[in-house]
C-alpha cells in the first residue's frame, strides 16, 4: 500500500523589521520648529508605520539608516579622480555596488577611526601619517580623528598608492543614527515622530554637516521614504500612572517628554507632571509651545518652567530654574516623584546632576555625601533616569 504524504502549506513569515532589516517608512510631515531669526533648525518629522507591525513605548528610540551628503561624495570622487561607476566589493559576502552608490548609501565617510588610519598608512608613502599611527603618538592620532572625515584623510596624507577598492576596504558600514521618539503610539496610532536638530559647524577649515540630521533637514520631503527600526530603551521609561514625574529636556531633549506627556494624556494619569525646558530665545526656540501650553491648560502638565538663555543679560539655564524651585522640587522627590533628564551629556546633564545634589543637600538638610547617596538611591530605585548623548 502506498502512503501519500501531504505536505503542510508553509507560508513564508516575513522577517521582523530590525537594525539589519529596516522598515521603509513614508514621511508624512517634515517641518522646522524654530521661528524665523533663530540660530537653530529643529525638524519635526512624522513617519507612517502602517503595515510594519512595529510598536514602541515612550522612552524608546528610532534608528534611521542615513544616506551621505551628495556634495561630500562628489568631493571624494573628484579628490581621488575616481570613476563613479567603478564597481567595488562592499562586504565579505562579495556583494558589490557602483562606487558612487557605495559612498552615498553604504559606507561611513563622515567619521574616522584609529583602525582606518592605521590601515591607510600602508597605502601611502606619507611619513606624517606613518608617524601619526605609531603607538607613542596615540594621543595625537585621537586628536586628529576628532572632527575630521574621510575627505580630510585623503587630502592630508596623499599621494595614495591605492585603488578605489583598496580605499573602500578601509571603510566601515554606515552606522544607523538613533533618535529619542517624540510621540506616543496610543496618541498617534500608526505613526512615530522625531525631533531632530540640524547639525552644522565649521571644523579644520571646512563646513561640516551631520550625516542624518542634514539629510532630514535638506533632502527629505513629505512622501519620501526613510529606512527605520525601533530601538527599545528599558532604562528610560514611565512609572505607574499614579506617580509624579519631573522631566528636564532642553532643546531636542524635549523629544521623549513629548511622548511621556502624550501618554500621560491618553492614560488619564493621576500623577502630576512637571517639565523644565530651555533653549536660546522664547520668541522662536520654544519647541512645541502651543502643544505644551494646551496640555497645561487641560491639566495633563502640572507645571512648566522655562529658561531662555539669550533673552537675558545673564544667561539662565534649566539648572538655574531647578535651583529656583528647590523647595517644591524636593517636596515632589520626597513624595516619590520620578526624575528624568534628556539631552547633552557633556555639560547639561552634569549641571543638572550637580543642581539636584544642591537641592537635596539644602532642602533635606543633608551633607554633600548624604545628598549624593540620596540621588544614588533614587537611581537604584529607577526614580532617576537619564537619556543623554
Amino acid at each position: 500500500m502506498s502512503v501519500i504524504v501531504v505536505k503542510p502549506d508553509v507560508k513564508k513569515v516575513p522577517l521582523a523589521f530590525s537594525r539589519t532589516n529596516p522598515f521603509h517608512a513614508k514621511v508624512l510631515k517634515n517641518v522646522n520648529l524654530n521661528g524665523a531669526g533663530s540660530a537653530k533648525e529643529t525638524r519635526h518629522i512624522e513617519l507612517s508605520l502602517e503595515g510594519s507591525g512595529l510598536s514602541y513605548n515612550p522612552g524608546d528610540a528610532l534608528g534611521i539608516v542615513p544616506s551621505n551628503d551628495p556634495e561630500l561624495v562628489a568631493s571624494l570622487l573628484e579628490e581621488m579622480k575616481w570613476d563613479c561607476e567603478t564597481t567595488v566589493t562592499i562586504n565579505n559576502k562579495g556583494e558589490t555596488l557602483p562606487l558612487r552608490k557605495a559612498l552615498a548609501s553604504y559606507f561611513e565617510i563622515t567619521l574616522l577611526t584609529k583602525r582606518t588610519l592605521q590601515q591607510a598608512s600602508g597605502l601611502t608613502d606619507n611619513e606624517e601619517l606613518r608617524n601619526l599611527v605609531l603607538v607613542e603618538n596615540v594621543d595625537k592620532l585621537k586628536e586628529y580623528i576628532n572632527g575630521r572625515d574621510l575627505l580630510d584623510m585623503l587630502r592630508d596624507f596623499g599621494p595614495w598608492n591605492a585603488s578605489a577598492q583598496e580605499i573602500a576596504g578601509l571603510l566601515r558600514k554606515m552606522t544607523p543614527r538613533l533618535y529619542s521618539i517624540a510621540s506616543s503610539l496610543a496618541y498617534h496610532p500608526g505613526q512615530v515622530h522625531l525631533t531632530i536638530g540640524a547639525v552644522r559647524y565649521k571644523s579644520h577649515g571646512r563646513e561640516r554637516k551631520g550625516a542624518c540630521s542634514i539629510q532630514v533637514a535638506e533632502r527629505v520631503n513629505e512622501g519620501d521614504i526613510l529606512p527605520v527600526f525601533v530601538q527599545p530603551n528599558k532604562h528610560f521609561h514611565l512609572p505607574e500612572f499614579d506617580k509624579d514625574i519631573i522631566m528636564v529636556g532642553p532643546g531636542t531633549g524635549i523629544a521623549p517628554f513629548r511622548s511621556f506627556i502624550e501618554e500621560w494624556a491618553v492614560q488619564k494619569a493621576k500623577g502630576r507632571a512637571w517639565l523644565f525646558f530651555g533653549n536660546q530665545h522664547v520668541a522662536y526656540d520654544f519647541l512645541y509651545q502651543d502643544e505644551l501650553e494646551k496640555f497645561q491648560e487641560n491639566g495633563v502638565l502640572t507645571k512648566i518652567d522655562t529658561a531662555f538663555s539669550r533673552d537675558t543679560v545673564q544667561k539662565v539655564y534649566v539648572q538655574h530654574k531647578i535651583l529656583e524651585n528647590s523647595k517644591e522640587l524636593f517636596e515632589w522627590l520626597s513624595n516619590g516623584a520620578h526624575f528624568y533628564i534628556c539631552g547633552d551629556k557633556e555639560h547639561m546633564a552634569k549641571d543638572i546632576h550637580n543642581a539636584m545634589i544642591d537641592v537635596i543637600e539644602k532642602e533635606g538638610a543633608l551633607t554633600r555625601e548624604e545628598a549624593e547617596a540620596y540621588l544614588n538611591d533614587m537611581q537604584k530605585q529607577g526614580r532617576y533616569q537619564r537619556d543623554v548623548y
